[in-house]
This record gives C-alpha cells, structure tokens and sequence, in this order.
C-alpha cells in the first residue's frame, strides 16, 4: 500500500526558490540515548539565541511547522488564517544595517478556513503545505504561486481535524478528526466508529484507509497530535488519555502502546528521533519523556518546566542535542541537555501572556514560538 504512486497529481510553478526539498546534511551527528546511561555533570551549555517579532495574526496564534529542508516556517492562527514566511528573509530582516529598507518576511497568506488551524505540515518534496482545522478540512495549498489564497485541493469530513503529517514519501497523509461534541472519533465515512485512531489518505486517489486491527481505545482515548517517523515505517500518536501509541507504517496496527504515559493528564506532543529508535513526548502532567521505540521503555524524564493548560509541545533542537519546552507560569523557554536531562537554560519568552507553541528548524539552530498574544517570535543562536 505505500509504495505510492509519485505525487504527480500538484501540478504547481516555480515562483519559489529553486531546490525546495533537498535537505542539507545535519550539523552534528545524532545522539545516541541508549549508549550513555551515567552522564551527570556533562551538560552541554546551550547557546545564546536573539530573537525578532515577526507578524501578528488576528487572533491568538495556535501552531507553527517548518519545512524539511528548513527554508520556510508556516503559522496558523485562531483567525483561521495561515502565515508563511520565507527563513532566508527573516534572517536579512534580522540584520542590524539592513539598508534597502524594511523586509518583509510573510511571503504568503492563505485565508480558506472557517474555523481555528490546529496543525499544519508541509509536502517533503512538492511547495505544498497542508492545514487541518476545527471546520473539519484539510486544505491543500500551492505556496508557489504568488497568487493563490485559496486551496487547490480540500479532505472534507463531519469532524474537527487536530492533527496532520505527511508520509515521508509524500504520497500519504495521516490525519486526526475528533467529534467536539462526544471526543469519539469517527471515520471518515461517518460510521460513528468509537476508535479513536489515525486516518490514512492516499493523497492521489483520496482514498482513506483504517486500521483492521485497532486497539480497543476508549472514548477519552482521542488524539491531540500524530507524527511519522523519517522513514515512513511508524507513526506515533499522543492521546487526551495519556496514552502513547506507536503504529507500524505500512499495516497500520498499534504495535506498542505506553498506557499512563502521563499519568491521567493529557499527553500532548510526541515526534520520533531522526534514528527512529525514541519517542519524546510531553503532557498536561508537567512532564517531558523519553521512550524507548523497541521496548516502551521509559529513558530520560526532563522535570522542572510546569505545563496543564495549553496543549503545548516538547522538541529537539536541531542536533538533537537538546530538549525545548514551555513553563506556562512564568512564561519562559526551557532547555534541557538531551542526555543529561539537567536543565540547562530558562529564558523569558517575549510573548505577552502564555505562549502556546514552539517550533524548531530541522536544519539549524533557530525556532519559532506563538503566542496567545497573536504574535509570532523567530529565535536564532546569536553569532
């Protein structure tokens, strides 16, 4: 079934700059979890970052997805509009003598929801970003035309879509739909099925595929955030229940799920490392976890950044390297050494109020927060 078909279906310009997709080689080796178990007083420093207020929505900003190869970042907002800024043009805006006056790095904005944007991902080699929202849609959109405001290609469904991610190879897409009215998810045919589990689109032929053999989930069990590994062969969910499952890429079964993994709080966020072999996850317990992919096993915990409100997540950096999250009380970034788990960093976030998300870049040293305050803050190390 993932074999695919090429995504030949985007028939799409070149207004964007040549190049889009091929991603440049990692800055540093990944770092490997299972190797190091005693590793206290090794923390590494977490270098200064200066950061820049970029835009502001009209409403509070929900959301924010780079694009593999680094060179966009997209924000989508309660305003049910969806912001894209080119990297490179942010960076010369940052310059301290940018003379030929002011830059101005939103590049795009696309206005075709209804309702909030809840996630947003980008195709791994086509100028195509995707945004799933609470008026039950995923839109497809063409950032390479200068023109275009509207999608070229909608999902329509009964239900609010929290969660989006491409397959790797661009030929499928996983996605989230929860009722508001029961938190029971139902199928994309309506079928009032009470799994709630991840739904599989070929995006060539819109067709929608289902787990046989889903795991009996119950009714709190519904899914705030669904993310692929690079390579394809699993995909990874964290449920309003707690719970952290992980499904085989291409049969589509849960193959481990990591019941309580915070507790009775939500489990918000959970993305893979780049080797596939650990899951981090964050959740309205306050904690940040590390998993182990092959035994559910529980690895690293990074304490000491409080989270129960928003439904925030926690990320690497770059390199993997380190570990970046949010402490809503006082409104700051926390940064932990990946390996050590010793915090190693507490900066002030510049938002007014309560910042809900954070973003960093694949390929460098550079992360974007959204703010409740509907502004969008770039980050960048300081050279």
């Amino acid at each position: 079934m993932l074999r695919g078909v090429p995504s030949a279906a985007f028939d799409l310009g070149t207004s964007i700059p040549s190049g889009y997709g091929s991603i440049p080689a990692p800055r540093t080796a990944a770092v490997d979890f299972g190797a190091v178990q005693e590793t206290k007083g090794s923390s590494k420093s977490f270098p200064k970052h200066e950061t820049r207020h970029l835009s502001e929505h009209k409403n509070i900003a929900r959301c924010a997805r780079f694009s593999p190869d680094g060179k966009f970042v997209a924000t989508g907002s309660s305003d049910t509009s969806i912001k894209l800024f080119e990297i490179a043009k942010i960076k010369q805006m940052m310059l301290p003598d940018a003379r030929d006056g002011p830059v101005r790095p939103v590049i795009r904005t696309f206005y075709d929801h209804l309702q909030p944007i809840n996630d947003l991902d980008f195709h791994p080699q086509n100028t195509v970003l995707i945004s799933g929202s609470k008026d039950n849609t995923i839109k497809f959109f063409d950032f390479s035309k200068m023109t275009a405001k509207r999608a070229f290609r909608v999902i329509q469904d009964t239900h609010n879509v929290r969660s989006v991610s491409f397959h790797p190879s661009g030929d499928f897409l996983l996605a989230e739909l929860i009722s508001r009215s029961s938190a029971i998810e139902a199928t994309v045919h309506n079928t009032g099925t009470d799994h709630p589990i991840p739904h599989l689109y070929d995006i060539n032929t819109f067709q929608c595929y289902l787990s046989a053999n889903a795991p009996e989930i119950d009714v709190n069990g519904a899914i705030n955030q669904v993310r692929y590994s690079a390579t394809g062969g699993m995909y990874v969910t964290a449920s309003k229940d707690g719970t952290i499952r992980l499904w085989d890429g291409v049969t589509a079964n849960c193959v481990r799920s990591i019941a309580g993994a915070h507790g009775t709080a939500e489990a918000t966020s959970a993305n893979f490392t780049k080797d596939q072999r650990f899951v981090l996850s964050s959740g309205k317990d306050s904690t940040v976890k590390l998993w182990e992919v092959g035994t559910g096993k529980l690895v690293k915990q990074y304490l000491g950044a409080t989270h129960t409100q928003l439904r925030c997540q926690a990320v690497f950096n770059d390199t993997e390297e380190f570990v970046l999250s949010i402490d809503e009380p006082t409104n700051e970034i926390v940064v932990w050494d990946a390996l050590t788990a010793e915090k190693v960093a507490k900066w002030p976030s510049n938002h007014i109020g309560a910042f809900r998300w954070l973003e960093h870049s694949p390929t460098e040293a550079a992360y974007v927060t959204c703010g409740t305050d509907r502004s969008i803050r770039f980050w960048k190390e300081s050279l």
